[in-house]
């Protein structure tokens, strides 16, 4: 029986991955709209990432961990680390901090599984189907339906919805690269090596671009010690394991989940609402999404 119970317990908490995932990732957004009242975007993921790296040097120093044992290596898993940490969240936490609205700039970076479906055939030789193809424009129509409704109603800027759309590019090719070049990894040594990366890269644009002050609010302490534990060390890792065990299509597929799930949250804790032509905007993203995902767990490698 003993044995019958642990298999269960596994099957039950892998079965749970998926939703566990969206639920955590969602709350990034969260997080940025917290702390960003009280330190500037670069300057708030540069502490973010040093304390990142710092928890995460004891770990690697004293159980074992596998290195990566060709340069190579070395140079996919930063490159992937600064396309997921760097690019994505970078440009998200500056969308935000022009104004874009959470919810908002979570449903332009929830098109990221229909901009990977449609390259998972180029880059990873991903089967990607008319169907699929057909739903990533349907998709990017309601994302440009809700973005411009939010223009019209003075919510965000073009700039700062731009700066979204960086975003969604850099974790819809992060999540390709990841998954093409470093699925591989030691989950240890690839997030420490990718914590290394981010935070150079974002306290380098810290002190070139921004004041670096900071106000110690509680609402910002609350948001770095929720990004840092549960986001960076946790939301990531699952992110990867998951990668690792299906192809990025589906997997990507999860974040259509994310806007919806952002929305609910931030209209609790911020009063950010959904006018009727962005409510319209969003579902025809996610029967865009739908589309491309109803080959869902089906995508195998050619």
């Amino acid at each position: 029986m003993a044995p019958q119970s642990q298999s269960l317990s596994q099957d039950l908490y892998i079965r749970a991955m998926p939703f566990i995932f969206v639920f955590l990732w969602s709350t990034g957004f969260i997080g940025a709209k917290l702390g960003l009242p009280y330190v500037e975007p670069m300057t708030f993921l540069a502490i973010r990432f040093v304390v990142c790296m710092i928890l995460m040097l004891p770990v690697v120093i004293f159980t074992k961990t596998l290195w990566p044992n060709r340069g190579i290596d070395w140079f996919h898993i930063g490159m992937a680390g600064l396309l997921m940490h760097g690019g994505y969240l970078g440009f998200v936490f500056w969308s935000i901090g022009e104004g874009v609205p959470a919810g908002t700039s979570a449903l332009i970076a929830g098109v990221q599984p229909l901009i990977v479906a449609a390259l998972a055939g180029i880059f990873l030789s991903e089967k990607v189907s008319i169907r699929q193809w057909s739903g990533l424009l349907l998709g990017l129509a309601g994302v440009f339906l809700v973005v411009l409704d939010k223009l019209d109603i003075g919510e965000g800027t073009v700039f700062g919805m731009a700066l979204s759309f960086f975003a969604l590019l850099s974790i819809a090719f992060g999540t390709l690269y990841q998954k093409k070049f470093c699925s591989t990894m030691d989950l240890k040594s690839g997030n420490f090596i990718q914590f290394i990366v981010a935070s150079i890269y974002f306290t380098g644009f810290a002190f070139l671009f921004e004041t670096r002050e900071i106000i110690w609010h509680m609402d910002l302490i609350i948001a770095l010690a929720w990004l840092i534990l549960v986001l960076s060390l946790g939301a990531v890792t699952l992110l990867y394991i998951l990668l690792r065990k299906g192809a990025a299509a589906s997997v990507s597929s999860l974040f259509f989940l994310v806007p919806p799930s952002t929305a609910i949250v931030a209209y609790f804790l911020f009063g950010e609402t959904l006018t009727g032509n962005s409510m319209i905007g969003m579902g025809v993203t996610i029967v865009g999404v739908a589309l491309v995902n109803l080959n869902f767990g089906k995508a195998k490698h050619a």
